[in-house]
């Protein structure tokens, strides 16, 4: 068996409480450290057959197959990659310590474990997989392709934090830097560790948010003005 993990996105889709979770095993057309390309419908003909078995590829932690954390509940291929929804068990100690640590943005990385059945040459030392056996996906701390990722979905800690504000709360730094790294504001990991470190430590000029090229839209002050209104 092989494996290939993704480079992690800086959002989460979804993480829920209950350890349910989305994200991207694998991204189509990306070029990874081996120059190796995952091709649309790679996946096509092992899903099939997951189906007609009523299986499941496994969910693992760091592709070790004597620590399972949960379960896959649904796969599909889209235009975009392998699109994965999972429930860690939060039953089992390596389940819920990988719930906090996604929580937390500390890991967020997937990584497909498979067989090739078919490949096709590409321009140079490129490899097409056409046909790959998806035997597991799982999540990892130390993501190596470049695109395929752990959406993992920070959409329902960021509502949470919104409510906080809304309601007159104060955030730290950390939550900070999550609410504006998260897919409801959309800031970049620097400018997010940017605007939370004046925001919270008073560091820095706050007129100088936004100073780069000359007319460049600034999203950290126009998350500010938008908040402040």
């Amino acid at each position: 068996m092989r494996t290939k993990q993704g480079r992690p996105l800086l959002e989460i889709k979804q993480l829920a409480d209950d350890g349910q979770f989305i994200g991207y095993g694998s991204v189509f057309g990306n070029r990874d450290r081996y120059d190796e390309i995952v091709m649309p419908g790679a996946f096509k003909k092992s899903l099939a057959g997951h189906r007609k078995a009523k299986t499941m590829p496994k969910l693992f932690w760091q592709h070790d197959p004597h620590c399972p954390i949960g379960s896959w509940q649904a796969m599909e291929e889209d235009d975009y990659g392998l699109l994965c929804t999972g429930r860690l068990n939060l039953g089992v100690q390596k389940g819920t310590e990988a719930h906090a640590l996604l929580k937390a943005g500390d890991i967020d990385g997937l990584s497909i474990g498979y067989r090739t059945i078919n490949t096709t040459a590409g321009e140079g030392s490129d490899l097409l997989l056409t046909e790959l056996a998806l035997i597991e996906v799982s999540v990892v701390s130390l993501p190596a392709n470049d695109q395929a990722t752990v959406e993992v979905v920070k959409a329902a800690e960021a509502s949470r934090l919104l409510d906080s504000l809304a309601a007159g709360e104060a955030l730290t730094r950390r939550e900070w830097e999550m609410l504006l790294k998260s897919s409801a504001v959309g800031l970049s990991n620097a400018e997010a560790e940017r605007a939370a470190r004046k925001n919270c430590l008073g560091q820095g000029d706050p007129a100088s948010i936004g100073q780069g090229e000359p007319g460049a839209p600034d999203p950290e002050l126009a998350f500010w003005t938008a908040m402040a209104g």
